[in-house]
């Protein structure tokens, strides 16, 4: 869970996740050194938490993408299971977790996004109509460009298997923002793994600011591009479900 400034955000996402319930459910918090304390208060949930909460404390914000490796590889090195991604401004609902883990235990899949384009899924009520026009464009110019089934490719909510994780060659990874959520369904398409969609409804954040930035926008734009025409890539078989 990467966070910055999500001071007021964190202990009440952190009280829904326990909440949950789930035996070895660990939060791990990414901090990238922000200013309005976040990590200070990482730490407190951290230390009452009885080990169920960890923080990773990083020097400085250098991108979503960043942040999401950092976290993940630290994950892969505790050995997880299965590593859950998610946003730390309460749009994701907590709710759809155990959803996400029947589907890897039952499924065979080794990627669970989701998602708020397959039938059942929403954005935000409060969105206005050209927010919802250029996050649907979006999904749609990844889609053709690169080929991914995938409906909601620049979702930032996802579990995946471990395995899948070291498959992709995630600490590889260098895009940033939605492009790394691209990069990622990319590459776990073309190493065959199989990906299934599960629906949530994709909540408003209620306090904080969006991260989303110009230079991320015009890299969400030019990544696709650069992934299909990478030398390196060979045809694969692409499995979604």
């Amino acid at each position: 869970m990467p966070t910055y400034n999500e001071r007021e955000n964190l202990p009440v996402l952190v009280a829904q996740l326990q909440a949950l319930a789930i035996p070895q459910l660990h939060v791990l918090v990414v901090d990238d050194n922000s200013p309005d304390g976040t990590g200070a208060v990482a730490d407190q949930l951290a230390a009452g938490s009885q080990g169920a909460v960890s923080v990773l404390h990083r020097k400085e914000k250098d991108g979503l993408g960043r942040a999401y490796v950092a976290g993940m590889t630290q994950a892969l090195d505790t050995d997880a299971d299965v590593i859950i991604q998610m946003d730390a401004d309460l749009s994701h609902p907590v709710s759809a977790i155990p959803t996400m883990l029947d589907r890897i235990g039952t499924s065979g899949a080794a990627l669970v996004i989701g998602s708020r384009y397959v039938q059942g899924g929403s954005t935000a009520a409060e969105w206005p109509w050209h927010r919802k026009a250029l996050s649907a464009w979006a999904n749609f110019y990844v889609g053709v460009i690169l080929g991914l089934k995938v409906k909601d490719a620049t979702a930032g909510y996802k579990a995946w298997t471990a395995s899948a994780l070291r498959q992709i060659d995630v600490a590889s990874i260098q895009s940033d923002g939605y492009s790394f959520q691209v990069e990622m369904n990319y590459r776990a398409a073309r190493h065959g793994l199989t990906i299934m969609e599960v629906p949530i409804h994709f909540e408003e954040r209620v306090e904080g600011a969006s991260k989303m930035n110009l230079r991320e926008q015009l890299e969400s734009a030019l990544t696709p591009w650069k992934l299909r025409f990478r030398k390196a890539d060979t045809p694969a078989r692409m499995t979604v479900s």
